[in-house]
């Protein structure tokens, strides 16, 4: 089992692309991100070839230089934990639990999980009865400087880089007519949440934020099963978010709005 590295990125996307697409939900955070380019800084990935020269796992190193893992198995894993160029350089790493601890076991060093996540999907959308006062909105293009804010508070909260620029992501994410407000009667924003593109007939809901002041009323609920309806409306065949199990209110909230759970993910920081 060997793994292949390329500094290219479409080159990458269209090797690895047929794997991923073979099981979407799984590799749902690696189908968008290659789909999303804004999202990437120096795009570099490496890929594993498993029996008869197929494509069985890859890793694509984010803006941050955290790579995520896919789909690797426990021998893949160990395997890149020898094979990845800078190894001793990385600083943390992200992506299905099993693989990324393999992974971490297999460099020797000092490490621990920072956070688990759980991948939920979509059965049926069951929007909150009564909804809160107010409704949607898609964001337009004077919404990106309040957009920009939520989300380095968001990155805040779950523990990213609320400094990091995240400019392109936003006017992204609103270019596309992918992110949506719950406002108040009287126009204001209470709660965001966003949507990936749909890639490999699915979508992701990510990006939930409501600010402090305006927790527990139910926005959040609200504007992330206006988010699921345009998703599934946008053609997605399955409707998926990632919640922090850490945080029981959301991860009961999604389940209330129908969310499924399909397998757990892991974030692993390096001494």
């Amino acid at each position: 089992m060997s793994w292949h590295f390329t500094t290219d990125h479409h080159a990458f996307r269209d090797t690895v692309r047929p794997y991923l697409a073979a099981d979407p939900a799984r590799h749902t955070a690696m189908l968008t991100m290659l789909e999303m380019p804004e999202q990437l800084v120096g795009p570099c990935g490496w890929w594993v070839e498993a029996g008869g020269g197929e494509v069985g796992g890859a890793v694509l190193v984010a803006p941050a230089g955290v790579p995520l893992v896919a789909g690797a198995g426990e021998e893949a894993a160990r395997a890149l934990a020898v094979e990845l160029p800078g190894v001793g350089e990385v600083t943390a790493v992200r992506g299905e639990s099993e693989a990324v601890e393999v992974f971490a076991r297999a460099t020797g060093r000092a490490w621990a999980v920072t956070r688990r996540m759980r991948l939920f999907r979509l059965g049926e959308l069951t929007p909150p009865e009564p909804a809160p006062k107010g409704a949607a909105r898609t964001a337009g293009p004077a919404d990106v400087p309040r957009a920009l804010a939520w989300m380095r508070e968001y990155a805040r909260d779950i523990g990213e880089d609320p400094d990091a620029d995240y400019r392109a992501n936003v006017e992204g994410r609103i270019g596309g007519g992918r992110l949506s407000f719950w406002v108040a009667e009287d126009g204001e924003p209470l709660a965001m949440a966003s949507m990936s593109p749909v890639v490999a007939g699915q979508a992701r809901v990510s990006t939930v934020y409501t600010p402090p002041a305006h927790r527990g009323r139910g926005y959040g609920g609200a504007v992330t099963s206006v988010v699921s309806r345009a998703a599934l409306d946008a053609g997605a065949e399955q409707v998926l978010l990632f919640t922090d199990l850490a945080n029981p209110t959301s991860n009961a909230l999604y389940q209330r709005l129908g969310y499924r759970p399909v397998l757990d993910h892991a974030a692993v920081a390096f001494g």
